[in-house]
């Protein structure tokens, strides 16, 4: 048998990885199986310019299509693992065909966690995740339009920057209460309730949704408190699951993700994983993680590239992410996970820019920069550098944001 590397998944990671493949010198076959009919495509933008209709499928494409034919990557788009069978190293697909492996890799990434309550699958409840989800979406969207959303995490909360732009109602219905309760310190929380409240959406904490409502599609969505908001559109963005099942089949170990060590591989050598879907050490972090990033995702997958050809290079790196809302950028470096206070730099109470520094004690742990990039990447040399901080200057909006880092 040719060699060939067989990546499931054609997502960041995937994508990703079959570009290091053939950077890192790879001379045999890589096939890429997706279950979308899409080729790679970027996600982050579903929720923003692709939901507002500023982009084209088309431009959202990680890498152009010829792109893996001067690669020699075979992409099969529209085709499902149904199993893997580590003895003969083969991956079984649902339509009977089979793939042999020299070396595999799980880059499934994750799904859209349901909505579990009476009349989630009426007609109008839509999630937000691949492109047909958008577009679904959007084929509906006329001004006017009643748009509730479930969930007032990023997603929800890009998405209901990106409608109100649109011209639609927007409510945001949040269990929780405060808005990204889960992430953020309240300041954050309280910070993005003022600016989504002065764009005109309406948000609603403490809500618990027990029903959808509609017979033929949807009208209205139901709380745990009687309260029923008039709804023509419901979107759910309550997190996701990762997509873990393939490798606990085939007996990989797997506990919140698939489990990989520093170098992507997972308990068989033959086997890596990249993405969403895994749980993997951090040794800057001091403990194993799963993380959901466009960042993660893609180093992981140079990382897996450099471990199948034989060049180990350990994975670590400090996290980060970023959310667009409205002219909003935030940027976040480090989780904030065990903060015991925060320290702003700037005014969360007024205006469109501050940072909100976390620490425990007197290391920092994580800065939530919003439209703060000098400030985003101090931080990011703060926290890989584990270098001391001083509470002054990091709260000192009249010193130059370089100076903070010359304690």
């Amino acid at each position: 048998m040719n060699k060939r590397v067989v990546i499931v998944g054609a997502s960041h990671a995937g994508a990703q990885l079959a570009s290091s493949l053939r950077q890192e010198g790879w001379q045999g076959e890589i096939l890429m199986i997706g279950e979308e009919s899409f080729a790679p495509y970027q996600r982050p933008p579903l929720s923003k310019e692709y939901l507002r209709g500023e982009k084209n499928a088309d431009e959202l494409l990680i890498r152009p299509a010829e792109m893996y034919i001067r690669h020699g990557v075979e992409l099969l788009p529209g085709r499902c693992v149904r199993t893997v069978d580590r003895t003969a190293k083969r991956v079984l697909m649902e339509d009977g065909e089979s793939f042999d492996y020299h070396k595999l890799a799980l880059c499934t990434g994750a799904r859209v966690r349901q909505l579990e309550v009476p009349g989630a699958d009426l007609p109008g409840v839509h999630y937000l995740r691949t492109l047909a989800d958008v577009d679904a979406i959007r084929t509906r969207l006329v001004p006017g339009c009643r748009v509730v959303i479930v969930g007032g995490g990023y997603i929800g909360l890009e998405s209901a920057a990106a409608l109100r732009k649109c011209g639609v109602e927007v409510s945001v219905l949040e269990v929780q209460s405060r808005l990204l309760a889960r992430v953020t310190a309240p300041q954050v929380s309280a910070f993005y309730q003022r600016i989504h409240a002065e764009a005109g959406v309406v948000i609603h904490t403490g809500w618990s949704v027990v029903a959808i409502e509609g017979e033929d599609r949807v009208t209205g969505v139901v709380g745990a408190d009687g309260r029923r908001l008039p709804a023509d559109m419901v979107i759910v963005g309550i997190g996701v699951i990762p997509n873990v099942e393939l490798a606990s089949q085939c007996g990989l170990k797997v506990d919140n993700g698939i489990w990989v060590d520093e170098f992507a591989s997972t308990d068989d050598p033959d086997i890596y994983a990249a993405g969403d879907c895994t749980n993997h050490p951090n040794r800057l972090l001091g403990r194993r993680v799963r993380l959901e990033s466009v960042p993660n995702a893609m180093e992981q997958a140079k990382l897996a590239a450099a471990s199948i050809c034989g060049r180990q290079q350990c994975y670590d790196a400090y996290p980060w992410f970023w959310s667009d809302q409205y002219d909003l950028k935030l940027q976040i470096a480090g989780l904030s996970e065990g903060y015991d206070r925060v320290i702003l730099r700037g005014d969360a109470d007024v205006g469109r820019s501050f940072v909100a520094w976390y620490l425990c004690g007197d290391k920092l742990l994580a800065a939530d920069c919003i439209n703060r990039p000098k400030e985003f990447m101090v931080a990011k040399q703060l926290l890989v550098g584990a270098l001391p901080v001083s509470v002054e200057r990091l709260a000192d909006e009249s010193l130059d944001p370089k100076l903070i880092l010359k304690i």
